[in-house]
C-alpha cells in the first residue's frame, strides 16, 4: 500500500510540474466561438508554422518530424541576430496531420492515406512565436523543414486526455464529424492531432485535441 501511495504522489508531482510547465509556453491565439461540453469552435489569429513531411505509423512519424522541426528551433538555422543559429521558444501544441487526406464531414473516420503510392505520409509543424514575422525568422538549414503563414480561420476541436494512439483519434475525429454535422459546420482541410504536453506527462494529465479547419461561414 505505501509503494502505491508513493508512485500515485509520484504521479500527481509529475503532473502538476507538467501543467505548470505547459502554462509557461505560448499558444496559438484564438477567440472561443461556442462550446459544446469538449466541443468548441474556435477563431484562430494569423500564425506562422515550421512544417515537415515524414513517413511511418503516427507514433513514427511523430518522432521523426519532432527531431526534424526540434533540430531547426534549437539552431540550425540560419539567423539576423547570430551566425551561429538562434534558439526559438518551443511553443504548443505539437500538430500533425495525413498528408492529402480529405475527410467527409459526416463519413466515419478513414486512416487510409488518400495517396495510396506514398502511404502513411503525415505533415506535423510548430506554430512559431507570436513576436516573429517570415521576415525575422531564422531560415532553417535542413530543406526538410518548410516555414508558412496560416491566414485566420475558424476551427471545429474536441479535447481529450490520455494516450493518443491511432485508434483512438480515429474515434475522436468521428466524435468531432457527427458534432459538426449537426451543428452545419463544413471543413475545408484534414483534421490534425494537436498534443500539447512532454512525452512523459502521465496520461490523465495529458491534453490532446482534434483540430479540423472550417470553411468561411
Amino acid at each position: 500500500m505505501k509503494l502505491i501511495l508513493s508512485l500515485l504522489t509520484v504521479i500527481m508531482l509529475v503532473g502538476c510540474a507538467t501543467i505548470e510547465a505547459v502554462t509557461n509556453i505560448e499558444e496559438p491565439g484564438y477567440k472561443l466561438l461556442r462550446q459544446d461540453g469538449d466541443f468548441e469552435l474556435r477563431e484562430y489569429d494569423a500564425m506562422i508554422i515550421a512544417e515537415v513531411t515524414v513517413r511511418g505509423t503516427l507514433d513514427e512519424a511523430s518522432g521523426r518530424g519532432f527531431r526534424l522541426i526540434a533540430d531547426y528551433i534549437f539552431g540550425n538555422n540560419l539567423a539576423q541576430s547570430s551566425p551561429a543559429g538562434e534558439k526559438i521558444a518551443m511553443t504548443a501544441p505539437v500538430t500533425m496531420a495525413r498528408d492529402g487526406e480529405k475527410i467527409a464531414m459526416t463519413a466515419p473516420v478513414n486512416m487510409t492515406p488518400a495517396n495510396r503510392a506514398v502511404p502513411n505520409t503525415w505533415r506535423m509543424h510548430f506554430v512559431m512565436p507570436s513576436r516573429y514575422t517570415m521576415a525575422t525568422l531564422p531560415t532553417p538549414k535542413n530543406a526538410a523543414v518548410k516555414l508558412r503563414e496560416v491566414k485566420p480561420q475558424q476551427v471545429a476541436a474536441l479535447r481529450f486526455s490520455g494516450f493518443s494512439g491511432e485508434e483512438k483519434v480515429a474515434a475522436k475525429t468521428a466524435q468531432l464529424n457527427e458534432w459538426m454535422a449537426k451543428a452545419s459546420l463544413s471543413a475545408s482541410g484534414v483534421p490534425q492531432l494537436a498534443r500539447y504536453n512532454m512525452p512523459l506527462t502521465p496520461p490523465p494529465f495529458r491534453r490532446n485535441e482534434i483540430l479540423i479547419p472550417l470553411s468561411a461561414p
